[in-house]
């Protein structure tokens, strides 16, 4: 990724939005740079599952992009002051960070699950960067409301041969019988995944649309949840209840942290 240009220098900054200024031209030229990165999770009582993993996360993103190291306990402070300060035990957060480490938190009521069968509209497109949960993200939402459009729920998406990487906010796993696959081409290494995966007979390989066919059935995980999937552009998938409890019960034995 190419970093925009910070405004800088003896020039003052002037931003007007509906034709007002704004209060802090230089905070809002920040989180309008699209060049940051994120993480989403749901809260409950005040506590999170994987919340450790998600503060690596952040901390790992933030040395990547910005140089500098993000200290976990405040981004835990950080968030429980939103939750005290919304009113909320239980809710949807995301920690958005920029550069200089300014922290951004973000609280909504939270969201339920939906564990409906998905149905996959496969488009030609890999995130940049894949491993990073970065901002910025046109491709995936546009490929997304296009699938939805379609009549899909989600977007599936692939690179040359039809390589399979994930969904456009989803990672997307295949039952072949004996083990769960995770598709081995580059994407973002979703929370839910890995905290489900160790649970499970997880293997990581090339998966490409020619070989959905031959998997029994599938599912998609990301911070809301996760769900079968039925169908991928016209191949049908049958739903695996026995398969679904059991990755519903390893989702389950994760720990929730409290913040």
């Amino acid at each position: 990724m190419t970093k925009p240009a910070t405004p800088s220098g003896p020039h003052p900054l002037h931003i007007e939005i509906d034709g007002a200024p704004a209060a802090d031209p230089e905070l809002l030229a920040t989180l309008m740079s699209g060049y940051g990165h994120f993480t989403a999770m749901q809260v409950r009582d005040g506590r999170v599952q994987g919340l450790g993993r998600h503060l690596e996360r952040l901390d790992g993103a933030t040395r990547e992009l910005f140089g500098r190291a993000l200290d976990g306990g405040r981004v835990r402070a950080l968030i429980a002051g939103a939750l005290e300060t919304a009113g909320r035990r239980d809710a949807s957060a995301r920690v958005y960070v920029y550069e200089g480490a300014r922290t951004v938190v973000t609280v909504r009521a939270p969201f339920p699950e939906d564990r409906s069968p998905q149905a996959l509209q496969s488009v030609a497109y890999w995130r940049p960067a894949a491993h990073i949960k970065h901002l910025g993200g046109f491709g995936q939402s546009y490929h997304g409301d296009a699938a939805r459009r379609a009549g899909f729920d989600e977007a599936l998406l692939t690179g040359p041969g039809g390589e399979i990487a994930e969904g456009a906010v989803t990672n997307i796993a295949f039952w072949d019988g004996t083990s769960v696959v995770w598709p081995s081409a580059p994407c973002l290494t979703g929370i839910t995944m890995a905290l489900i995966a160790p649970r499970l007979p997880s293997i990581h390989r090339r998966v490409t649309l020619a070989d959905v066919p031959s998997y029994r059935a599938a599912f998609v995980t990301n911070s809301r949840g996760i769900a079968p999937v039925s169908r991928i552009d016209g191949v049908e998938l049958t739903v695996d209840e026995e398969l679904m409890d059991r990755v519903y019960a390893a989702y389950e034995a994760a720990p929730w942290e409290s913040l």
